[in-house]
């Protein structure tokens, strides 16, 4: 990712002028960064290589609210479109590769409580949200 590396490198930049930098995943191709001033980041762009520069928008430079950017800064959970009866395939842990049905969400947890397809005595197993892959969903 072209845009974390950017972001890395203005980081190391030490100015007290910015504030703070983020690349947020779900934003491709763009870096947002808290500074006191467009100058100060106009400087530090001319020596990054892969920064194209600056967004504006009617010859001001581009300004985010609070609002706006908030969302980037939560973390959404590994469990976030995942529902009780979904039909999921393990992808790490002892059971990396096996199916099974969802009976119980903990979101606070970020855990998924499973049954096995394949066994002969149905065994709940707890897992992260991160190890599985939804396969089929009964939403849909």
């Amino acid at each position: 990712r072209q845009e974390q590396t950017v972001a890395d490198m203005i980081a190391t930049k030490e100015f007290e002028q910015i504030h703070a930098v983020l690349a947020p995943d779900s934003l491709t191709s763009y870096v947002m960064v808290e500074a006191d001033d467009d100058g100060i980041v106009t400087r530090v762009l001319e020596e990054i290589p892969h920064a194209r520069g600056l967004v504006e928008s009617g010859g001001a430079v581009g300004t985010s609210s609070m609002a706006e950017v908030e969302h980037f800064l939560s973390p959404t959970p590994d469990v976030e479109g995942i529902a009780e009866g979904d039909i999921v395939e393990l992808i790490a842990g002892p059971f990396k590769g096996e199916k099974a049905r969802v009976q119980r969400i903990d979101e606070t947890k970020d855990q998924v409580t499973v049954e096995l397809y394949e066994a002969t005595v149905p065994i709940p197993v707890t897992v992260r949200g991160d190890q599985i892959r939804v396969l089929d969903s009964e939403e849909r």
